[in-house]
């Protein structure tokens, strides 16, 4: 998806890069990234709760929601819609929802592995600095593989 905000060419200076195998089907795993009940449930790292204001997955739509650290801050999020295809993607920008934060560009496959489904979470950031500070700051990455495997233990006990 070519975006102003984030210049074409190589970009993996600028990327995180995700994925996980659930043994559940797709369709159920992309229900359970896509309807509030669901996500409200597993969405953030270890310690995070999440309060969901408004969550409507379709391209234009927005997903408002605060993440609740163990130490008590609060991170609000915003998240901007442009490609929804059920159960196979999903296309965003993720912010803060402040003035001036660009956020990251985010593509998500869901593909299917015989009963299972992999999950590649890609996202790309306006700069390598960006990227930098948010890996060190916010510990993305650690927090992207405690998010995933939260989910996992979600779909085990809704019975996946």
């Amino acid at each position: 998806m070519e975006n102003k905000q984030y210049p074409s060419g190589d970009t993996s200076d600028r990327e995180i890069v995700l994925s996980r195998v659930f043994d559940a089907p797709r369709e159920l795993v992309f229900e359970v990234w896509t309807q509030a009940e669901h996500v409200a449930q597993w969405w953030g790292p270890n310690g995070f709760t999440s309060t969901i204001y408004e969550m409507d997955v379709r391209p234009g739509g927005i997903w408002r929601l605060t993440m609740h650290g163990p130490d008590g801050t609060d991170y609000p999020n915003l998240i901007k819609y442009y490609e929804v295809v059920p159960p196979e993607k999903l296309v965003y920008n993720h912010s803060s929802g402040e003035p001036g934060d660009p956020g990251f560009l985010v593509t998500i496959l869901f593909e299917t592995e015989g009963e299972m489904t992999r999950v590649n979470m890609h996202s790309i950031f306006v700069t390598k600095e960006v990227r930098d500070m948010v890996v060190e700051k916010y510990h993305a990455i650690e927090g992207g593989k405690q998010t995933l495997a939260r989910m996992g233990e979600y779909l085990k006990k809704i019975g996946a």
